[in-house]
């Protein structure tokens, strides 16, 4: 029975990919209405990108292939869908990434930031915390936590090294041994007799943590696999623990506070620009000045949470540091501060990158900003004809054309090459948020949408926030076993026409939603950057879960506390706008 049912799970996704179609079939044969049959298509989609029974960017083609033959959409229609604003945006943002990677300019942003706060493990959590999200803001969560996880590895293994020798070093000053050859002698007998007391207890486990080496060498003082990390003490694993977390954690994090930062809020300025077209209100500086304060709040709450938990409630010594520096932390600042004068002078290729950077942001920030007048005001006759993507595909396209090196009459090597640009482009990611719109497209045109709304008006005789809380919660939940850009693209299309029935500001509703599809914290697979720092090896799934539930609360509360308070007047929440309205009569005639 055991062997038949392991063989049963083996082919879980082909009877998940059988199944689930033969057993939705009656819902668009017995009923036979576009509703039916957009919730059938909707349903097929949800249950093969929470299983991943199919990879996401194939689940993502469904629509094009079963709207033309219910008669929803024509399939022409359906594949301008798959290319969008959003697309161009991608390809900029991609191309700013590819650099970055190319030249090291993110290992050298992060270690010099965690040589200006200091190497006390609590300063030094901070300090990988601030410096990965500030990388998240601009680069995808996946390539941040990739990136900036190898040097933290390198990091604790040569933190644990170094307090090895500085305490091997005092216990035998302390014993007044001089003579070289009579210490190694002496060591090697005391390891021995060790070893052999506790061979019957733990005799693997205590070998290997006994014969760790005393040279200081800082490839040797790698493992050759992240899983077989050695702690001399309990505090050395717990400072493995806090700072893997913290790196998943502030990688996800980050990405809030940019609408490039996370696919997720890309999807969802997308959905906004495409159905509300008359909405002015989301634009990279207005979300920006919105979701920085969640950010400072939940990275800083994020770091006391951890700390409290790994590093106990000593917050003082972390914080004040600075004067009363221990030999390990003197250590870890010697090693730091190598590894950032390995790098050398800023190279002129890491310059140019972070100048195009720079000024990406800045005309992002200002070409809209909705507080004051942006330089897309210079083009009245043309209005919101020039977006984000604008900026980014103009800059993007730079990355190709400025040379990296003096160009040559036989070779000419520009800052970046399509096959490296190929490598680091997330063509899965454009087929599933391709996907995501035509699936919300059907929705709106089949009068799913409307239907969910009705059904769920009961809901409107609750207070606002608390159906917000209700949704975000759902939201939460279901990202910790589904995709984010997943989960949001199911969510947007049902909330949306909620939000209108009850006539609230849509934006109340979705953009809280769209901010808490990124806490999913709580497992190794609920998102890409907790699943490479388990792969390291320090954490247990129980660590994860642990900090990860109280970070969802953390979240949770805070995203309801910004769009309650200085959300209102950054996007006129408190007030239904015609925008919406036009959009609901529009959307009731095309049913």
């Amino acid at each position: 029975m055991r062997a038949f049912a392991a063989g049963l799970w083996s082919y879980r996704n082909l009877l998940i990919i059988i199944l689930t179609p033969l057993l939705m079939l009656p819902l668009p044969l017995i009923i036979q209405t576009q509703v039916a049959q957009c919730a059938f298509t909707l349903v097929l989609m949800a249950v093969f990108w929470m299983m991943e029974a199919l990879p996401l960017s194939i689940t993502a083609l469904i629509p094009a292939l079963v709207f033309p033959l219910f008669g929803i959409m024509k399939s022409s229609v359906v594949a301008t869908l798959y290319f969008k604003d959003f697309h161009l945006l991608l390809l900029g943002v991609i191309c700013l990434a590819t650099s970055i990677e190319k030249w090291g300019l993110h290992r050298r942003i992060a270690l010099k930031l965690v040589i200006l706060v200091g190497v006390n493990p609590g300063m030094l959590m901070l300090g990988l915390m601030t410096g990965c999200a500030f990388l998240s803001m601009w680069l995808s969560n996946t390539s941040t936590a990739a990136m900036v996880m190898p040097i933290v590895e390198a990091l604790m293994q040569q933190v644990m090294s170094a307090e090895g020798q500085v305490s091997s070093q005092q216990e035998k000053a302390s014993s007044g041994i001089c003579n070289p050859a009579l210490q190694l002698e002496d060591d090697t007998e005391k390891q021995y007799e060790k070893a052999k007391d506790m061979k019957s207890s733990e005799p693997v486990i205590n070998q290997v943590v006994l014969t760790v080496p005393e040279e200081d060498h800082a490839t040797e003082a790698l493992p050759s696999s992240p899983l077989n990390s050695k702690y001399r003490t309990h505090r050395d694993h717990m400072m493995c623990k806090s700072l893997s977390l913290c790196i998943a954690y502030s990688a996800s994090i980050g990405g809030l506070t940019t609408l490039p930062g996370t696919s997720s809020n890309l999807i969802f300025a997308e959905y906004i620009h495409q159905f509300y077209p008359e909405c002015k209100s989301i634009n990279f500086g207005n979300w920006f000045v919105f979701s920085l304060p969640i950010c400072i709040i939940v990275l800083l709450s994020a770091w006391i949470w951890l700390h409290w938990l790994f590093l106990g409630s000593d917050f003082r010594s972390s914080l004040c540091s600075r004067g009363h520096r221990s030999e390990r932390e003197k250590a870890a600042a010697k090693v730091i501060k190598d590894q950032y004068e390995a790098l050398g002078p800023m190279s002129q290729q890491e310059m140019i990158t972070l100048a195009i950077f720079l000024l990406m942001a800045v005309l992002w920030f200002v070409r809209d900003p909705g507080f004051m007048p942006g330089w897309a005001s210079l083009f009245p006759d043309y209005p919101s004809y020039a977006t984000d993507a604008t900026v980014a595909l103009m800059l993007g396209i730079l990355f190709f054309i400025i040379p990296a090196r003096r160009p040559t009459a036989d070779h000419y090597e520009a800052l970046i090459t399509w096959k490296e640009f190929q490598a680091c482009m997330p063509w899965e990611i454009c087929l599933l948020v391709g996907g995501g719109f035509a699936l919300a497209e059907g929705t709106k045109v089949s009068g799913l949408s409307s239907w969910v709304a009705e059904l769920m008006s009961p809901l409107g005789n609750l207070p606002v926030l608390g159906i917000i809380t209700i949704a975000c919660i759902i939201v939460t939940s279901i990202t910790e076993v589904a995709s984010n850009p997943a989960t949001i693209t199911i969510f947007l299309p049902i909330l949306s026409p909620l939000a209108e029935a009850m006539k609230v500001n849509p934006l109340y509703m979705l953009i809280p939603t769209t901010l808490s599809v990124s806490f999913s914290f709580l497992l190794p697979i609920s998102n890409p950057p907790n699943a490479i720092v388990f792969a390291y090896g320090h954490l247990s799934i129980m660590d994860m879960v642990k900090a990860g539930l109280g970070l969802n609360v953390i979240g949770v509360l805070t995203v309801l506390l910004a769009v309650s308070t200085w959300g209102m007047p950054i996007f006129n929440l408190n007030t239904y706008p015609d925008w919406a309205s036009s959009h609901g009569l529009t959307n009731t005639t095309g049913i």
